[in-house]
């Protein structure tokens, strides 16, 4: 079975039509990895960078948050939908790797990858940002889709 790309109509870009779509509970989880370079060591305490700018894990929470309830505003093609939740968990492994896990929820009758993409993203984004003054060798190195539940299928990639 051969599958088609569902934002081509007749060779011109098209929001598809989930109009006749049942609702069902969608869940996604995506993740972005930083990766700081050595010499950041020094300014982590309590699990925490905290800069001019402020904290800087919380304040990506916040940013990730924010983004992932604006992502159809920033992806042409995404519906707006009503989000029931955004969470977002940030976890520094050893080697300064800073792990940035999104989870978004609706009821619905699109998905909400693209909401918890975004929202790893954003926070991903967020953590650069705050840290460029220090280092520019910080390095935004994955981000994914890990789950997704709802909708025609389900989908993991542990």
């Amino acid at each position: 079975m051969s599958k088609e790309f569902t934002h081509i109509d007749k060779d011109k870009p098209t929001m598809v039509d989930v109009g006749d779509k049942t609702e069902t509970k969608r869940t996604a989880i995506a993740e972005s990895i930083v990766q700081l370079p050595d010499d950041m060591a020094e300014h982590i305490h309590d699990g925490e960078i905290k800069t001019l700018k402020g904290p800087v894990f919380q304040t990506a929470i916040v940013a990730g948050i924010q983004g992932a309830k604006k992502t159809w505003e920033l992806i042409p093609m995404c519906h707006q939908i009503n989000l029931n939740k955004v969470g977002i968990d940030i976890t520094l492994r050893e080697g300064l790797e800073v792990v940035i896990t999104c989870e978004a929820k609706c009821s619905g009758k699109t998905g909400v990858e693209m909401e918890a993409l975004t929202g790893a993203s954003i926070a991903a984004l967020t953590v650069y940002d705050m840290c460029k003054a220090f280092s520019h060798n910080i390095e935004i190195k994955e981000t994914r889709l890990v789950r997704k539940t709802g909708g025609k299928s389900d989908y993991s990639n542990p």
